[in-house]
């Protein structure tokens, strides 16, 4: 069985980045190209609209502090909605704000120029987690055992 191009595989937010994301800036509206003549012409953007959900495309920043590569660490996400996704959390930092996606997908792509091609993935959500933790606790054996011993 083969696996069509394109395919957008189903992904747990936790497996996908186990330290959270940091959205910079905010969600905005992920528009179609538009000519210097249309420009001109005074017609207004459209909005691009996703070709399997039907669902208006929108657009955020995010850091994953989990990656080591600078040059990887920001990247785009593509929301899939209605009605533009707003974040549940409060900034951090002016202009940043820890975040959890809900509906996350991934979509195999190639990145790079020449020689220098790499696995990457193209991220679409539905919109975002309602509760996000800031620090995610790392659990092992002794501290297990500790708290059963209590």
């Amino acid at each position: 069985m083969a696996i069509s191009k394109g395919h957008r595989f189903a992904i747990d937010f936790d497996e996908a980045f186990p330290l959270g994301l940091v959205l910079v800036g905010e969600v905005a509206p992920d528009n179609e190209y538009q000519s210097r003549e249309d420009r001109a012409a005074g017609r207004p953007a459209r909005q691009r609209v996703d070709e399997t959900t039907g669902k208006r495309q929108w657009k955020a920043t995010v850091t994953d502090p989990n990656e080591t590569n600078s040059k990887r660490a920001s990247f785009d996400v593509t929301f899939l909605a209605d009605v533009q996704p707003v974040p549940t959390t409060s900034e951090a930092l002016p202009g940043m704000r820890p975040i959890e996606l809900e509906g996350l997908t991934a979509e195999p792509r190639v990145a790079g120029n020449g020689e220098f091609k790499y696995q990457s993935y193209a991220f679409r959500a539905t919109g975002f987690k309602a509760s996000v933790s800031l620090a995610k606790p790392a659990r092992n054996a002794s501290t297990e055992s500790a708290q059963k011993a209590a």
